[in-house]
Order: C-alpha cells, then sequence, then structure tokens
C-alpha cells in the first residue's frame, strides 16, 4: 500500500514562523527529505527521524527518492523554505509524481520570502506587487528583462527572489538599470537577508543605491512603487484610504 507525501513549506526558518499544519506533518512523518540548508533549520527538532539530504541541483533526484519511498507505504515530507508553491518543491514533485499514480501527494503552505521580508520592511506590499526571480539557471535573462520592465510600466511593487550569487554578482545592479528607465532613483526600496536566521538584517534604501548593494540568494529585494514611501524609517505603500 502506497504512503503519502507532504511538500511542506517551512517558512523564514524560525520554528516558530512554520504553521501548524506544517509542524503536524512533520511529526506525523516517517522520512524527511531536503535540501542540506533547510534540513539544518529543522534537524534538531526532529532527531529521530530518518533523512533524506541532498545538495543543490538535486531536485529531481530528491523527489524520485521520496516517490520511492512513499511506493513502499512510508509517509515522507518533502520541505521547501517559505512556501513549497512559491519557487519551491512543490511543481516539480508533481511533475516528477507523474508516473506515480498510486502516491497522494499534499501541499502544505508556509510563509514566502516576500511576506516575511515585508514584515521586517514594514507594509510595502499593501498594494499590487509582483514576484520576479533574477536566477537565470532555467529561465533567460532576456525573459526576466521583459518581466522587470513590464512589471516596473505597471507600477507594481517588486519583489525580487535570488537577487545574486557568487556567478552573478552584477544581476541586482543590471535589473535595478531596466527598473529605472520607469521608476526614479529615490524610489523607496528595501533589502532584507537571512530572514528569521541568525544574521537577520533589513535596510531601508533607495533604488538608486540599491544598485550599489550586495544581495546573494539569502537575499530578499521590495522595490516600491510610485505610491511608496518611507514613514518613519518603515517602507510602507499605501492602499488608498482617505484619511
Amino acid at each position: 500500500m502506497s504512503g503519502k507525501i507532504y511538500i511542506v513549506g517551512l517558512g523564514p526558518g524560525k520554528a516558530e514562523e512554520m504553521t501548524y499544519r506544517a509542524v503536524e506533518a512533520l511529526q506525523e512523518c516517517d522520512i524527511i527529505a531536503g535540501y542540506t540548508t533547510y534540513i539544518d533549520l529543522i534537524k534538531d527538532r526532529f532527531p529521530k527521524k530518518e533523512y533524506i539530504v541532498t545538495g543543490m541541483k538535486k531536485e529531481i533526484d530528491r523527489c524520485r527518492m521520496a516517490l520511492e519511498e512513499a511506493q513502499k507505504g512510508k509517509v515522507v515530507v518533502l520541505v521547501s523554505s517559505g512556501d513549497a508553491g512559491v519557487y519551491g518543491m512543490a511543481g516539480i514533485m508533481y511533475e516528477v509524481a507523474e508516473p506515480y499514480g498510486d502516491v497522494e501527494l499534499e501541499v502544505v503552505p508556509g510563509i514566502t520570502a516576500a511576506c516575511s521580508g515585508a514584515a521586517l520592511l514594514g507594509a510595502p506590499l499593501c498594494s499590487d506587487f509582483c514576484l520576479i526571480s533574477l536566477s537565470d539557471l532555467m529561465m533567460p535573462w532576456e525573459k526576466i528583462v521583459k518581466r522587470l520592465q513590464a512589471a516596473a510600466d505597471a507600477d507594481f511593487v517588486i519583489c525580487l527572489y535570488n537577487p545574486g550569487s557568487k556567478g552573478r554578482p552584477d544581476y541586482l545592479a543590471r535589473a535595478c538599470a531596466h527598473i529605472r528607465e520607469y521608476r526614479t532613483g529615490d524610489t523607496p526600496c528595501g533589502l532584507v537577508r537571512n530572514i528569521g536566521r541568525d544574521g537577520e538584517s533589513a535596510v531601508l534604501t533607495t533604488l538608486a543605491e540599491l544598485a550599489e548593494a550586495k544581495a546573494d540568494m539569502f537575499t530578499t529585494v521590495i522595490i516600491g512603487n510610485s505610491q511608496t514611501r518611507n514613514l518613519k524609517g518603515r517602507l510602507v505603500t499605501p492602499r488608498g484610504y482617505r484619511l
């Protein structure tokens, strides 16, 4: 009899920021599967579980290993940081699981970095916003540029995931240059790093200054729209209420 796979979003990192459903799935399961960094966030809390741990770029292998265990009747949790359905493992698991028709899948949502990062900065996402990843590992840079330009032109608040890495040190600056085609350099922005983990930081800045900022895969960037303001050191996008 086949088991089940929960695809769980762990949230930003702190145990208290996981949902009750996520904790229940982790308590119930026989095996926890995930990327090394994410397993390190929870291993001390669930020391008696069996673990499947793989490195970066092994997502497909991780899914297949989880599915093979589920076919043996095991309950498996496949973890992502943030929300598993937002740049997480939910989509690839559904794709890989298609030939495994007898394995039940359930997605357990978590707090994605846009929301947890916005909370640290103030309230920048109270109007229309969009998420754009700057990673060109699976998306051509030319298409990323089109999305940046379209979002900037439409006056969305823009949240950037994966804004930089050792191999992409200038991608945030390049993105800022494209957005500057539509927005002024004094547009309020925010930069958060290591959300919910050691070394957490949140900085308010401007679009002009943001182009000079250092960013890595643990950084989330929020670029305000034409209405976004710095109110007493907090990044706020008014929704439009009349005061």
